[in-house]
């Protein structure tokens, strides 16, 4: 969540210099719909992810696994807190207590953000389509959590109709120059296979850390 904050801070500058078109590809949610509030015009498709407005914590309670297996988890600390996402061990009324204050303080920030840039209320906003729901371009247009529908070459027709640069032409950047690259134009091949799973596959939390949730639709 803190590089979300980061990224939109780094927008929020960067349009005060020059206008900042948003496009949403195919997902653009929690922490993506975050950074995305930076731009002064923000733009998807009928079927992009977005949305997802929320914070999330999790932890895993693994004390039964070790009673089974005769393990137990030894703890110096220095204060009542310090291991307060400690799975061997049930979590205290007063741990979740904080841990959830923490959560919706952060979540009021994320809140706070989407209703100033969107002139929308935060408590509509809270009550309605801010509980940590996905939606498609479609809907975040209906909802105005956006400004537009459109593929990118829509998106390139904004940035030169807001930057007054009709004939401004698009810079794509690429992956540098490797000598393996180049080989492989001319049938050059690696002996390895490599196999990569969808991230949607991969947990993507780590247990004790605060994100924007859900973690499969996370950035």
């Amino acid at each position: 969540m803190t590089a979300s904050d980061a990224i939109y801070s780094a927008l929020v500058k960067a349009r005060a210099k020059k206008p900042v078109v948003v496009y949403m590809e195919s997902l653009a949610a929690s922490g993506g719909y975050y950074v995305s509030c930076g731009g002064k015009f923000l733009m998807a498709s009928e079927t992009t992810i977005t949305g997802s407005i929320g914070v999330i914590i999790q932890t895993l309670n693994y004390e039964q696994l070790f009673n089974k297996v005769g393990l137990a988890s030894v703890i110096f600390k220095s204060g009542k807190f310090k291991d307060m996402l400690n799975g061997a061990r049930p979590i205290t009324p007063e741990e979740r207590e904080l841990v959830q204050s923490f959560i919706m303080k952060t979540y009021d920030k994320f809140l706070g953000i989407v209703a100033k840039e969107r002139n929308l209320s935060a408590d509509l906003l809270r009550n309605t389509i801010a509980d940590g729901r996905i939606l498609s371009g479609k809907d975040a247009f209906e909802n105005k959590l956006i400004d537009g529908l459109g593929e990118l070459d829509d998106a390139f027709a904004k940035a030169r109709q807001l930057g007054n640069a009709p004939e401004a032409k698009v810079v794509k950047y690429g992956p540098p120059f490797s000598l393996s690259r180049f080989l492989r134009i001319f049938g050059e091949t690696d002996s390895k296979i490599e196999l990569q799973l969808p991230k949607q596959l991969i947990p993507q939390l780590e247990s004790g850390r605060a994100y924007f949730l859900p973690s499969y639709y996370a950035p």
